[in-house]
């Protein structure tokens, strides 16, 4: 009767092993389809870098403000689900989240060669600008980037861990300062 039941229970843990990996594989290909989406989006929206373009191109302002009406949708989500959120409404909201990153990394993409998606691609051209004793020229928007991911990682995960609440706050302050700030850049 044992041997019947340690199989039993190996066998459901099999099954729910397995379920939880069909879970995961769902959250990662809605987070890369909501991605994908963005990027798309984002691109037609920004452009493409071109020669001669102003340092902060308009339309990048404009995609930095659609970045922002998805994290505003995002948000209301977020505030309205509460601390419940079933899993339809964790996966809408992961491909929302997503899908404002793609649109992000556009608009960056439309400034030049500059990641803010990757910290460890910006921190490989500052230490080997250090090594080389020759800065970039643009080294200071590496740094500010840098400051910034660190500065909002670290807001973002206090809100998300402590104050579920505070969740959009740390998601639209940055960008609405990023999209005012752009105003006043770009005119």
């Amino acid at each position: 009767m044992t041997k019947s039941f340690t199989w039993i229970v190996l066998g459901l843990a099999c099954i729910g092993g397995a379920l939880a990996f069909i879970g995961l594989a769902a959250n990662g290909g809605l987070a890369l389809a909501g991605y994908a989406a963005g990027i798309v989006l984002g691109t037609a929206v920004a452009g493409t870098a071109e020669r001669g373009q102003p340092v902060w191109p308009r339309r990048v302002t404009v995609t930095l403000a659609v970045e922002l009406g998805i994290l505003v949708v995002f948000s209301v989500g977020w505030l309205v689900s509460g601390s419940h959120r079933g899993t339809a409404t964790r996966m809408v909201l992961l491909v929302l989240a997503a899908a404002a990153m793609g649109v992000r990394t556009a608009a960056v993409r439309r400034l030049g060669q500059m990641s803010t998606t990757y910290l460890t691609s910006t921190l490989t051209a500052l230490a080997a600008a250090l090594a080389t004793r020759r800065l970039p020229d643009e080294w200071q928007r590496s740094v500010g980037v840098i400051v910034a991911l660190v500065v909002g990682a670290v807001f973002g995960s206090l809100a998300a861990t402590q104050s579920p609440s505070w969740v959009p706050a740390a998601v639209l302050v940055p960008q609405v300062c990023v999209v005012l700030g752009s105003l006043a850049v770009t005119g």
